[in-house]
């Protein structure tokens, strides 16, 4: 991180401190002349946006815990003159909780993205390895929070997930009575997750670090999937991805401000706006919305253990994936038949989205457990697709893709390259 960059300034108090600590030439090296395939569409831009979201989710997270009072007999209060008496409150606690929500979407396509276009393959499966970390982080900083308001849908949402690890065999009730503080969801339960939901952002920042820091290593992958080979395939970042970057910036503010002024409660659950009371079950609880999938897979296995078994079983075999694809050739655009069942694998994920937030009974049990098997046949198929898959044939270089679909000229738009050449193959 700290070897000889290019960067040089006239500047002398610049120079002075990029001597002693040589930030301004790793800004430089990271953000500004960092060679970055020429061919990038706008699916990149979701790690950007990530980042960003991440950095909201920070700054007014910060800004929420200065008036919140983890108290299982005043957080609900306090939550309600966040929103009532502190000046902005409501936006500030509306931005963070669609924040939240507007992170994960980014997030999943992000992850839906690199399976597409094979960015968990050598070399980069450490980078896959972090950032399914990073995702996993997030859900558990996601939970937590979720309980903080202390509603109904906080305190039963607790109650339920916390009961699972009652299931794991010999160590289970010492973990859910070391998660509650106790022996029910009450005041140390808060205390917890309310500590926890303010340090795991900072190691979901960490740990990002890290995953930057493994990006520059090997560089980005691309729509083609193929090696830079060597300058020719590769513009600065700055100014061709800070431009583009922003452009999708704009684009997801648009939206996120609609979310936050027009919808604000539209993925939030109205129990929620309800004290938590111990004595009261909810008829129907839900979590949020990214853990829905997930939800469906806990709920389509009858037996307990078996449940929380498959749950925990279909995040970590995200990390076995690289292993599992044993194809040579990364870009889905090249392999017909991996194409089509990424297709398939993104359907059923959606349906175990939809199936999660429906009641555990009748067809939707029959079509979360044909959901969950769907789920894991994807993983399992994948070995064998890798040795009778016939690809299609790949470009040259990215640079000989781009300049073909410029007409030779060098001056055609940069994301079109990728799809024409995949028509050629």
């Amino acid at each position: 991180m700290s070897g000889h960059s290019s960067f040089e300034s006239n500047n002398a108090v610049i120079k002075w401190i990029e001597y002693r600590l040589p930030i301004f030439g790793f800004i430089n090296d990271s953000l500004v002349v960092y060679p970055t395939p020429k061919n990038l569409n706008y699916w990149w831009n979701m790690g950007s946006l990530a980042g960003v979201m991440l950095m909201v989710q920070i700054i007014t997270g910060i800004i929420l815990a200065m008036h919140y009072t983890p108290h299982a007999d005043m957080a609900f209060a306090s939550t309600e003159h966040i929103m009532r008496d502190v000046n902005y409150g409501w936006l500030m606690r509306y931005m963070h909780a669609n924040g939240g929500s507007m992170f994960f979407i980014v997030v999943y396509i992000h992850i839906f993205r690199g399976m597409y276009y094979g960015s968990y393959k050598s070399p980069r499966e450490l980078l896959w390895w972090l950032g399914i970390i990073i995702f996993i982080l997030m859900m558990a900083t996601a939970f937590m929070g979720y309980v903080l308001p202390w509603g109904q849908m906080s305190f039963w949402g607790a109650t339920v997930i916390t009961n699972l690890f009652s299931a794991v065999p010999l160590v289970g009730d010492v973990i859910v009575s070391w998660l509650w503080g106790g022996y029910s969801v009450a005041q140390p339960t808060l205390n917890r997750f309310y500590s926890l939901h303010y340090l795991l952002p900072f190691a979901i920042f960490a740990v990002v670090f890290l995953h930057l820091w493994a990006l520059h290593v090997h560089k980005s992958n691309n729509p083609l999937g193929i090696d830079i080979k060597g300058p020719q395939d590769t513009i600065p970042f700055h100014p061709y991805y800070t431009v583009k970057d922003l452009y999708g910036m704009g684009i997801f503010a648009i939206i996120f401000a609609w979310l936050l002024f027009f919808a604000p409660n539209l993925l939030g659950e109205p129990d929620n706006y309800i004290p938590a009371n111990p004595l009261v079950t909810p008829t129907h609880i839900v979590p949020e919305w990214y853990f829905l999938p997930f939800y469906a897979i806990l709920r389509a296995i009858p037996d307990k253990l078996g449940g929380v078994i498959a749950m925990f079983a279909s995040l970590l075999i995200l990390f076995v994936l690289p292993w599992l694809d044993t194809s040579k050739v990364r870009s889905a655009r090249f392999r017909p038949v991996y194409k089509m069942l990424f297709w398939a694998f993104f359907i059923v994920c959606m349906g175990l989205g939809y199936l999660g937030a429906k009641p555990a009974e009748g067809i939707f049990v029959i079509f979360s457990r044909l959901g969950t098997a769907l789920y894991f046949l994807f993983f399992l198929v994948l070995p064998f697709i890798g040795w009778f898959e016939r690809p299609r044939k790949l470009p040259e270089s990215i640079s000989a893709a781009v300049l073909d679909d410029s007409g030779g000229g060098g001056g055609g738009a940069i994301e079109g390259a990728a799809a024409k050449a995949e028509d050629r193959g």
